[in-house]
């Protein structure tokens, strides 16, 4: 079997588990820990940048930069992360939850710091900027790997799969709406404290989650390059990674949309809620969706959607705001699809390839390895292109504002195109495609 462990020594003999049974105390249990993590993913991509650049005057340029480096540098040590994790598994199931409690503390810590800096002249405030912004991504990195591998380690067909993933996402969902809701209603203080509270809560629920698999690692640990000598891998990942760029820019630009396209900034709440709840809201509808048509020709559609969704947003302009909260609810559904979807896919991936139980870690360090390109591709492209055509934020000029819509809106839509395509030619068209 091609980059199977049971290719190797002392393959991984699995314990035995507490198997998911379905329940909603369970979905509960395993997936809280997704509610404290989202405050780190699109609320960070969609606050971080406008708030630095109005409290602290930061260029675009200069923050988009840093935003990458960060990310890119976050991003790399996701594969190690990975491969670490598949041993704290191997090893018990106390050794993954006492990790995961000590790189809880090192996120509350590192998110409270980046929004509260001790400095305020432009270089000091840059360093700090990156040096928290390291601390937060790797103590999220650990926890948001580990989650994602025990729920892969609990396995089940593509409705169950696909149930698992939307525990998880539905309450980082959640999150996320209330991380945008706290953030521009109360501000960072109350924000970082709702993390610490709710991180405690989830690793307590965590305790007593359904027990993923765990057995010792074989005697010669596996190579880096594992997942990505699965062919199936490479193939879901390439439509992963283009889907989740385009995904990434609007999430980067929306406040700046927003606030000079449409200048509505007074509605930011309502549209950022309406975007997120109908996100967590859509869940069990793609849960029908993928028990009748398979979990590759749902997340098709919700490409679709979102397509649609953002060329009726390029329309937009000044005080369009029921049209807009009407966009946000359309694209709000395509992001369930977005993030219920893909994860599924490649639990089942994972098990075709012989690797249940054994290195999930190492294939959710590739998969987060992507998702964080794509976060860090969106703020360093999207945020200094803008600043080299004009753009400032509180823009007014018709031209700025042209080139803001075609960043927000064309853009996302080109790349969602490439995305469809890529599912449905190099995914779709394979054994594994046509029975997911």
């Amino acid at each position: 079997m091609n980059g199977s462990l049971a290719s190797m020594p002392a393959a991984a003999s699995l314990a035995s588990a507490a198997g998911w049974r379905g329940g909603w105390r369970e979905g509960l249990r395993y997936g809280a820990l997704g509610l404290p993590l989202a405050f780190v993913a699109l609320p960070l991509y969609v606050v971080l940048p406008n708030y630095y650049a109005e409290s602290f005057g930061v260029p675009l340029a200069w923050l988009g930069a840093l935003l990458l480096a960060a990310r890119l540098l976050d991003a790399l040590v996701d594969p190690w992360i990975g491969r670490q994790c598949d041993r704290w598994f191997g090893h018990s199931t106390q050794r993954v939850l006492a990790v995961s409690a000590a790189a809880a503390v090192g996120l509350a810590v590192g998110f409270h710091a980046l929004f509260f800096p001790p400095v305020h002249t432009l270089p000091a405030l840059l360093a700090w900027c990156g040096a928290t912004l390291a601390l937060s991504y790797f103590s999220y990195s650990v926890l948001s790997i580990v989650h994602q591998a025990w729920g892969a380690r609990l396995g089940g067909d593509a409705p169950q799969r696909a149930r698992i993933v939307s525990w998880r996402e539905g309450l980082s969902l959640l999150g996320v709406l209330l991380a945008s809701v706290l953030s521009t209603a109360l501000g960072p203080a109350v924000t970082s404290a709702v993390l610490a509270a709710s991180l405690a809560l989830a690793l307590g629920g965590l305790w007593q989650a359904p027990r993923a698999a765990t057995g010792e690692m074989p005697a010669e640990a596996p190579p880096m390059r594992l997942a990505l000598a699965n062919p199936s891998f490479r193939r879901l990942l390439a439509v992963y990674l283009v889907n989740g760029i385009a995904s990434a820019i609007p999430a980067t630009l929306v406040l700046f949309f927003i606030r000079d396209r449409l200048q509505a900034p007074a509605f930011e709440p309502l549209f950022l809620g309406s975007y997120f709840l109908a996100a967590a809201l859509s869940m069990p509808l793609w849960l029908r969706a993928v028990a009748r048509f398979g979990l590759a020709r749902s997340w098709l559609a919700g490409m679709g959607l979102a397509i649609a969704s953002f060329c009726w947003a390029a329309l937009l302009g000044a005080g369009d705001v029921a049209a807009f909260t009407v966009v946000c609810v359309a694209s709000g559904v395509a992001l369930g699809a977005d993030l219920a979807l893909p994860g599924a896919l490649l639990a089942g991936v994972i098990r075709r390839a012989g690797h249940h139980g054994q290195a999930e870690g190492m294939y959710f360090g590739w998969w987060n390895f992507a998702t964080k390109l794509n976060l860090a591709l969106a703020a360093g492209i999207a945020l200094p292109l803008l600043g080299l055509i004009g753009y400032a934020p509180g823009s007014r000029d018709p031209q700025a504002l042209q080139a803001l819509t075609l960043a927000y809106c064309a853009l996302p839509c080109l790349l969602k195109l490439v995305a469809a395509g890529l599912l449905g030619f190099i995914w779709m068209r394979h054994p594994e495609g046509s029975t997911e």
